[in-house]
């Protein structure tokens, strides 16, 4: 992302996202790895969504997980968006332009 151009904030799994999200508050955007220890993506997305402060916060999941039934489970507790690994800058580039995202 930061040869996109952004600022970029790293966390290795959904609880340390949430304790970055409460040190730099809310972001454009957070990919989130589904498969993530200590918290799941699945887990973090929920706990963004309950938080008001977060609402026009942008996330996309990003996963290995091709199933419709979990694409489905994705976007219905608060992905805005879904990209399968393995992805490339393009792909990304795709999905921000799809959020009115792109060139910021």
């Amino acid at each position: 992302m930061g040869e996109l151009g952004y600022q970029v904030l790293q966390a290795g799994n959904g609880r340390e996202g949430l304790e970055c999200l409460g040190k730099h508050g809310a972001v454009d955007l957070a990919l989130v790895d589904w498969n993530m220890p200590e918290m799941n993506g699945i887990d973090f997305l929920r706990a963004v969504r309950k938080e008001r402060v977060y609402d026009r916060m942008r996330m996309m999941m990003v996963s290995t997980e091709t199933e419709a039934g979990e694409i489905t489970k994705a976007l219905g507790v608060g992905a805005d968006e879904y990209v399968m690994k393995p992805f490339t800058r393009d792909v990304i580039q795709q999905k921000l332009e799809m959020l009115g995202m792109a060139n910021r």
